[in-house]
């Protein structure tokens, strides 16, 4: 029942693409009188120009060019989308690493202590709000390097989602496990990596899925603030050569590492959820 189920969503999910890149094709086609146009009338502004979204024939044109040599260096202003790629996700997941090695301690500790809960929250409810990139002046200012200061921003957009889920997951494992953990005289590190732990897990990985995805949005628009190398770099520097087919590529190339790096969490998440 289960797999006629996704078989059935699939081929909606096909049939829904398809319709979608079939309407985009026809309604971005340039009108007959535009094609009539000879090369040197429309240099020569012969008719005015409608300004359109390529269709999908020239992203799809563009993404197999691109594809087919994504790792080449041509120049500081001339890389492959490997490149561009590899660059936001090792700053991503740098970022992103360094959150967790803060956030779960600190979670683990404000979930397992009313004190230290009262005393962190405030803080808390202060800094997290604030935008991550109203942090990179400062940061770029302190640090003056852009790639540590991308880093930067990644850490502190990473680490709220992270610490709070995981405050939450602790703060909500069963009194009678611990308990019991007590009654076999475990000591409390013990207790948090044998009880805990695993009780809280789902939760904790659950704020680390959330964490991703800010981080890789917000990594898009930290490379277009500091330039440099980097998808978002890639994706302004398009714009600034009114590239919009490769401009397109670029967000579709966006979306789909997105999706890969919460699949990859989503994963790890059901690895870790148990049933009572």
């Amino acid at each position: 029942m289960l797999q006629s189920l996704n078989i059935r969503a699939a081929l909606v999910s096909i049939g829904l693409l398809a319709l979608m890149l079939i309407i985009w094709e026809f309604a971005n086609q340039p009108p007959e009188a535009t094609k009539a146009l000879t090369e040197y009338e429309m240099l020569m502004g012969g008719a005015d120009q409608e300004a359109r979204v390529p269709p999908p024939s020239q992203v799809i044109g563009r993404a197999i060019e691109e594809l087919s040599d994504p790792f080449y260096d041509a120049g500081p202003n001339d890389k492959g989308i490997g490149i561009q790629l590899a660059y936001s996700i090792y700053r991503v997941l740098t970022g992103f690493s360094l959150a967790a090695l803060i956030a779960i301690p600190v979670g683990f500790l404000i979930g397992m202590s009313p004190l230290m809960y009262k005393a962190l929250n405030p803080f808390i409810q202060v800094l997290r709000p604030i935008s991550p990139l109203a942090w990179m002046p400062l940061a770029l200012f302190i640090i003056k390097d852009s790639e540590a200061s991308s880093i930067f921003v990644i850490f502190i957009c990473s680490i709220w989602p992270m610490l709070i889920n995981t405050a939450f997951g602790v703060a909500g494992v069963r009194k009678d496990w611990v308990n019991v953990a007590r009654t076999h005289e475990l000591s409390p590190l013990r207790t948090a990596t044998t009880v805990i732990l695993p009780a809280a897990a789902p939760t904790i990985l659950t704020g680390m899925r959330i964490s991703i995805g800010i981080a890789w949005l917000v990594i898009v628009a930290a490379e277009m603030l500091v330039g440099g190398t980097g998808i978002g770099y890639y994706v302004w520097n398009e714009w600034n050569n009114l590239d919009l087919t490769s401009v397109i590529f670029s967000i579709l190339m966006i979306g789909v590492v997105g999706m890969l790096l919460d699949l990859a969490l989503s994963t790890a998440t059901r690895l870790v959820q148990y049933e009572e």
